[in-house]
């Protein structure tokens, strides 16, 4: 995964030095990139290896080995970390296995998704009219002679309503829109134009080796970046190529935002295909088309020919890599979550050493991870603080050479709330029953909450006390003058009750018996999660005093 991620990284560096170059030179660097990632499987049993022995105290400093970091999940932020050496090989062979089986899963869906994908513009195609004749015919034969392209170009027009793509290596098929029959001279030359600038280009080919690279690597967000990049490198592409034809920016530009606002009518299925409408891309390829100043010139053979060669002159050396290296520390990662299982970046943990006292803070990123090396053997104690959320703390253990992987979960803070009940000696007691707490119907159907959408957790809605009920003083501790404080802990309910009431410090029994007595009638709205309800911990102190 090391070498196939600096591949990549590498193609992802170089497109955006070059983004002052044409989209044309940046989507051969992603193309290329690409493939050479791909390739890399396949070279490492052909490529002579190339052993690189690290020591330890090389330069003062030591040296991690290059491993695969393998996430080992653990829901328990408190838990020992401590495990026998014995069980600690089981447990790795059984996380590899389950691994394994993971990344198998997620390869076969991602491929599924694909052959699904193909599976459907066959279907399409086969269903689709040919067009043989007309403007469409006309205009495709004079492009193709402007391009140079020797392949026939088949196109098709199905009923679909939004349904414009481009596929296809030997026979290249164009499939239209329904409405494609209606459509002008000049949007015809405009969509053509793009359309057979992705055949010249041979666009498909690349897609789909980027789909399949995908499709073995979806667990790797540097191939996912990189596809996406090389998508829109490509649509870019070809409207420098349609603008070469001679059709003016402000035009294009027009055409393509009302082709995309009458495709988003409708619905549009994603297929393995270039699509030209794409919403995701449109706002920059229309800044690119009006720019003027902009670089569009198309790939020369000398250029392509010098990045596939610098290209491979990184991927033959790294294919042939074997790097080993023994280390005397041990480093901590994982991803910082909440109870609902979403994200919380930004987050301060800190990890302190039970025995030196040393601490090390690190912080979570945008995506929710951390990362701590070079931390030595011993004990330390784990803490999280974030706003809103209960303090997490957790012992961790680490052996030399360990590349512990675990997740933080963070639990949301308890609720406190304080109440003093007071009453007279002297005055004499009321003869009128207490008023009757009024309970309030929780709606069945609660209000849209955004942060049920966001993908980033700790949304927290606090909850409102919506029923009142205040205790009632004792009369016996009352005519004595006995003044007393209950302080108990509670579970509020996602009904808005409070339960399991727990007594955190002796008490007199008649105040503890009217503290809960009101406290079994306080109601509360929802306490909410990222737009989850959740249960909170509640802690209440009741003051009961004589005037």
């Amino acid at each position: 995964m090391i070498k196939i991620s600096l591949i990549v990284l590498c193609g992802l560096a170089a497109a955006t030095m070059l983004r002052q170059r044409s989209a044309a030179l940046r989507h051969w660097v992603l193309a290329a990139a690409i493939l050479c990632a791909g390739a890399t499987p396949l070279l490492e049993p052909i490529v002579p290896s190339l052993q690189v022995p690290l020591h330890p105290s090389l330069f003062g400093r030591t040296v991690e080995p290059l491993t695969l970091v393998i996430p080992v999940h653990v829901t328990q932020a408190t838990e020992d970390l401590t495990a026998a050496p014995e069980s600690g090989f089981v447990q790795r062979m059984t996380a590899q296995r389950i691994l394994g089986w993971v990344w198998l899963a997620g390869a076969a869906i991602s491929l599924s998704i694909l052959l699904v994908g193909l599976g459907r513009l066959a279907w399409l195609a086969a269903r689709s009219r040919k067009v043989v004749s007309g403007p469409w015919t006309e205009m495709a034969a004079r492009l193709s002679r402007d391009y140079g392209l020797r392949r026939p170009v088949l196109l098709l027009q199905s009923e679909h309503p939004s349904l414009l793509v481009t596929w296809g290596l030997r026979q290249p098929k164009v499939i239209l829109p329904r409405a494609a029959r209606d459509w002008p001279e000049d949007r015809v030359r405009i969509v053509l134009g793009h359309e057979l600038a992705h055949i010249h280009r041979r666009d498909w080919l690349t897609h789909i080796a980027a789909e399949l690279l995908r499709s073995a690597y979806w667990f790797n967000p540097l191939v996912w970046i990189a596809c996406r990049r090389l998508r829109l490198e490509s649509e870019q592409a070809c409207d420098d190529a349609v603008l070469g034809l001679g059709i003016e920016g402000p035009e294009y530009a027009t055409h393509l935002l009302d082709l995309a606002r009458a495709f988003k009518q409708s619905r549009t299925t994603v297929f393995p295909a270039p699509a030209m409408a794409r919403p995701s891309s449109l706002e920059r390829r229309v800044r690119a088309m009006l720019n003027t100043h902009r670089v569009r010139t198309p790939l020369t053979r000398a250029a392509g020919v010098a990045i596939a060669i610098a290209l491979a002159a990184i991927t033959l050396p790294l294919a042939g890599l074997v790097a080993s290296a023994q280390s005397t520390t041990a480093s901590f990662s994982g991803s910082l979550i909440d109870a609902v299982g979403r994200i919380l970046p930004d987050t301060t943990l800190t990890l302190t050493n039970a025995q030196t006292k040393e601490k090390s803070d690190l912080k979570s990123d945008s995506t929710g991870h951390f990362a701590v090396t070079s931390l030595g053997a011993g004990d330390y104690l784990l803490e999280a603080e974030r706003a809103g959320f209960a303090t997490s703390q957790g012992r961790v253990t680490l052996e030399a050479g360990q590349k512990l992987v675990r997740d933080v979960v963070l639990q949301v803070g308890d609720l406190h709330e304080t109440i003093n009940i007071t009453a007279s000696q002297t005055a004499a007691p009321s003869t009128a029953p207490p008023a009757k707490p009024r309970t309030v119907n929780m709606p069945s159907n609660p209000e849209y909450d955004p942060c049920s959408q966001s993908p980033v957790g700790g949304c927290i809605v606090p909850p409102t006390k919506i029923a009142d009920w205040k205790p009632i003083y004792p009369e016996k501790q009352r005519v004595a003058g006995v003044s007393g404080k209950v302080e108990i802990d509670a579970r509020l309910g996602t009904d808005g009750f409070m339960k399991d009431f727990r007594l955190t410090a002796p008490a007199d029994p008649d105040f503890v018996n009217a503290a809960i007595d009101a406290f079994r009638h306080w109601q509360f709205t929802q306490t909410r999660l990222d737009g989850v309800p959740v249960e909170v911990s509640m802690h209440v102190s009741c003051s009961f005093v004589i005037e």
